[in-house]
């Protein structure tokens, strides 16, 4: 019972993350109903090439291809399927017509607390990627945390070179994001097999893919607004590859079925079956989310309308208001729409009663002063909100 619950789980969440990543391509513009649809039909995206790499009846399982972590079965399947998903939604409105230079970020203290949450994510699920610390296994879960942090210091300072080279001597906080996790996503698959000096290059080629991926993307206008496509595909690409030049032949787990890199003294096999791998992943990834999003479009439009586009999803689809981000004046151009009210969203970082209780006393106030007497009592207003006012 204990194993079969517990590598549910852990499979329920690679399952989340592969489906998670699609989301940040498709992120602005997309359809809420019809990503939520497609979030439920995108678990057989991940679970095929799951079974494929690590269930005993898989042919790559038998041809003896290797991914501890999951580089291929998670993030190159994420990474393929964001990229078709941005190509079939197209740039967000004005995406391209001033340039291919990013877009002002949203938040850029959010992005890097999630970058700090996945990067202390990634250490626990590296090392229990090894199922385990009885007899030999805590070894090399002790192993696949050393060479997580070592590639994400290699793609760290790949990204900070690139950053202040392209930016003229500042640091661009995407690039440095981008970096560390195109470095974690690239040694996952062999995060337990590889020393520590080769985890610093596999994570800097990684980091370096990423940070040059996301301008290539934007030149051919494939609008992923978060690199999704660049961090999690062609990183991940690369580290499915690297398993076959650095993979050190190990026999105390078996996890590389005694077969060793190109660069360990291998031959060309394990390095072959890992080409194979990747490009399976790929290929069906991309196909079967195109095959879905054609499906799903057929029934609930996979874009939102342009007014929806403009006045954002946050207020459209979920009636939450924020101030300073040009709601007004896309109202003043659009007008009134017959699917969408106004007054039915509700401000974030507002107290309602808080105003009508300030409004209440400053009227009171104004009755004192033109000498009406019949006002009504203020004794509800608090010292604080009367100081306040005051």
């Amino acid at each position: 019972m204990g194993p079969v619950f517990s590598k549910f789980l852990f499979q329920l969440s690679f399952a989340t993350t592969a489906t998670t990543i699609v989301s940040g391509a498709m992120a602005e513009r997309c359809n809420f109903r019809a990503y939520c649809l497609f979030s439920l039909c995108n678990t057989i995206v991940y679970c095929v090439p799951a079974g494929w790499i690590w269930g005993s009846h898989g042919f790559l399982h038998k041809l003896g291809a290797i991914d501890i972590g999951g580089s291929g079965a998670v993030h190159l399947v994420g990474g393929s399927s964001a990229f078709v998903a941005a190509w079939m939604l197209g740039p967000r409105l004005g995406r391209y017509d001033h340039g291919r230079e990013p877009l002002p970020m949203g938040s850029p203290t959010n992005a890097l607390l999630g970058l700090f949450m996945l990067w202390w994510g990634w250490l626990a699920f590296s090392s229990g990627s090894v199922f385990g610390v009885s007899g030999h296994k805590w070894k090399f879960s002790a192993r696949a945390a050393v060479t997580t942090i070592n590639a994400s210091f290699g793609g760290g300072v790949v990204g900070l070179i690139y950053s202040y080279i392209r930016k003229k001597g500042k640091f661009d906080i995407l690039d440095l994001i981008s970096a560390v996790l195109g470095s974690l996503v690239s040694v996952t698959g062999g995060c337990a097999i590889y020393r520590p000096w080769e985890a610093i290059v596999i994570g800097a080629i990684g980091g370096g893919l990423a940070c040059f991926g996301i301008p290539f993307f934007d030149w051919l206008h494939i609008d992923d607004p978060v690199g999704a496509t660049s961090v999690h595909g062609l990183s991940a690409f690369w580290g499915v590859l690297a398993i076959g030049l650095f993979a050190d032949g190990e026999t105390l787990l078996n996890l590389t079925n005694g077969r060793s890199g190109l660069f360990k003294g291998g031959d060309a096999y394990l390095l072959g079956v890992q080409a194979l791998a990747a490009v399976s992943f790929s290929l069906w990834a991309g196909f079967i989310t195109f095959l879905l999003l054609w499906i799903i479009n057929k029934f609930i439009p996979i874009r939102m309308e342009a007014h929806e586009e403009l006045l954002g999803a946050d207020l459209v689809e979920h009636g939450i208001r924020r101030s300073g981000v040009g709601v007004s004046r896309a109202l003043s151009a659009l007008g009134s729409h017959p699917n969408f009210d106004i007054e039915a969203g509700s401000a974030i970082g507002t107290n309602p009663g808080h105003e009508m209780a300030l409004e209440k006393f400053l009227k009171d106030k104004g009755s004192l002063r033109n000498g009406n007497l019949n006002h009504e009592p203020i004794s509800h207003i608090t010292n604080t909100s009367i100081a306040w006012a005051k």
